[in-house]
């Protein structure tokens, strides 16, 4: 059983920086790939693992949900979990190797955006003296085409939910965290009904268990943890780990 231990450490850590702002893609699907898991199967694995973590995340945060613009919240869900399924579909129809030779720049991509995101927000807001004011549909696009992304592969699609907000309707990302929070609950869901009906997800019981028992400690736990911690901090830690995840992935390629 000591073989499980990173693999609960991992996913305790995945639901704290999923709860946190996002990133925790980028400690459980190296942490799943290591203990032997093929990487789509870990990559699927890691979803499902980590939906009762966001969901715990979200009902931490269920009294502070703010409206996403004038962007139902309902048709955004619903958009959200029908873009996990198309995603998860993907990962599954496309060869496997598809996938290991997109997983370093996808997460490269993801890193660039966490790295960077709010400067580019801000350079935009600065260039047009205001957000970019998307419409409800143009809002409603934006986030389908990014669920896609977070099914396929999920590495902070949160972080790209809050920079596409801040620059389309000029949201503040602290105020629209709980909301971020829920519709990566709802990305996750739409994937992972696909992945339990399709995929070898369930080939692995026990790293599965594991890693969905620290996932839900994690995300509960950094949830309430998200509200106490300096927000320079918390955007540190991620970005570290991002970067040497992504620099482990391009050495393992």
């Amino acid at each position: 059983m000591s073989e499980l231990f990173p693999v609960l450490l991992a996913g305790v850590a995945a639901g704290v920086l999923n709860a946190m702002g996002g990133g925790g893609t980028f400690v459980a699907l190296p942490a799943l790939v290591a203990s032997g898991l093929p990487p789509v199967t870990a990559n699927a694995l890691s979803r499902v693992a980590l939906v009762p973590g966001a969901v715990a995340s979200a009902w931490v945060y269920r009294g502070e949900l703010t409206p996403v613009g004038a962007t139902p919240t309902r048709a955004l869900t619903a958009v959200s979990a029908t873009g996990g399924v198309i995603g998860a579909g993907l990962l599954l129809a496309l060869p496997a190797s598809s996938f290991d030779a997109a997983a370093p720049w996808l997460l490269a991509l993801a890193t660039v955006v966490l790295a960077f995101g709010r400067h580019i927000s801000r350079a935009v807001r600065a260039v047009r003296g205001r957000s970019a004011g998307m419409s409800s549909r143009a809002v409603l696009i934006g986030q389908f085409c990014l669920s896609v992304y977070g099914g396929y592969f999920g590495g902070a699609v949160g972080i790209m939910m809050l920079a596409l907000w801040s620059i389309g309707l000029g949201l503040d990302a602290a105020a629209s965290n709980p909301m971020r929070i829920v519709q990566l609950a709802a990305v996750y869901l739409g994937a992972t009904v696909l992945f339990l009906m399709a995929s070898d997800a369930l080939s692995a019981p026990l790293v599965l268990t594991t890693t969905l028992a620290g996932a839900v400690a994690g995300g509960f736990v950094g949830a309430h943890v998200a509200r106490r911690l300096p927000a320079r901090l918390l955007r540190g830690v991620i970005l570290t780990t991002a970067v040497i995840m992504t620099v482990l992935y391009f050495l393992r390629g």
